[in-house]
């Protein structure tokens, strides 16, 4: 089975895929019983519902691809050789955690939590496919507008507040451009334009400032841009920050699809 999902736009094909990597709620046959049952039955470290907030893609020609399996699996937007995202001494999640992002293990036993074999096995069987996928996706739409010019969106949410990783709570909204070398000032000045119009604390590149994907995938200079957009949760979802909000979905949209309606103007210029 492969590891990730492509929806397919309705509408003619434009030069943007959105990613949505922490989605993945599944875990292979050959290692759910690795870990604790309790731990995949809550599984706390999930971007719920997020592939559900970008469904108005579809209708303006964006494709998109999401992870089946949880990031426990394997995270898909770390450092294959498990190199820190970060050196200003924060807490990160590793490639294949042992832990959940409040410290607590996920795994039965330390006997059962990956090895180096197996963590290679996991790059081979579901990391790699996905990047491959991606690469093949961008190489085609690259060949729908005259400048060849294509956007990878990868997107995210995260709890408002985890102590573990920030004594603070979070911005509501976080762009990553990886220090603004990942795309083109003109996406980058696009996005701030209509995420500012939310009335929501808005960041660019602090405290995140995009994670592997947005940094192995965003090449300007080959006309291959890419942006990482981290949410607060109760911004579409309820307070629990566990429940789907169809309301407050709905005023995230209202100013995330202007925002990709002036991606698809800016690529057509």
């Amino acid at each position: 089975m492969k590891p990730f999902e492509i929806i397919e736009p309705t509408a003619p094909r434009i030069p943007i895929l959105i990613s949505v990597p922490h989605c993945g709620t599944e875990f292979p046959d050959e290692i759910k019983s690795h870990y604790i049952p309790e731990r995949i039955n809550t599984l706390d470290d999930t971007d719920w519902f997020v592939d559900r907030i970008y469904k108005f893609a579809s209708e303006l020609g964006i494709t998109i691809i999401k992870a089946k399996y949880h990031r426990w699996v394997i995270d898909l937007n770390r450092d294959p050789e498990s190199k820190p995202l970060y050196n200003d001494g924060r807490i990160i999640t590793a490639l294949c955690p042992n832990s959940n992002f409040f410290g607590s293990p996920i795994y039965t036993d330390e006997s059962k939590q990956p090895d180096q074999t197996e963590i290679e096995r996991r790059l081979k069987n579901y990391y790699w496919p996905y990047y491959a996928e991606i690469q093949r996706i961008l190489d085609e739409l690259k060949f729908t507008t005259d400048s060849g010019e294509v956007l990878f969106y990868d997107a995210h949410s995260i709890r408002k507040k985890v102590s573990t990783i920030r004594k603070d709570p979070f911005p509501d909204l976080i762009l990553g451009t990886n220090d603004e070398k990942s795309a083109d000032s003109r996406f980058i000045k696009k996005a701030l334009e209509n995420l500012n119009k939310s009335g929501l604390e808005v960041t660019h590149n602090f405290p995140f400032k995009g994670g592997h994907l947005t940094r192995y995938f965003g090449k300007p200079d080959k006309n291959q841009h890419a942006l990482q957009l981290e949410r607060a949760k109760i911004h579409y979802m309820e307070d629990d920050e566990i429940t789907f909000s169809e309301e407050r979905t709905s005023v995230m949209q209202s100013y995330l699809r202007p925002m990709f309606e002036a991606f698809v103007q800016e690529l057509k210029s």
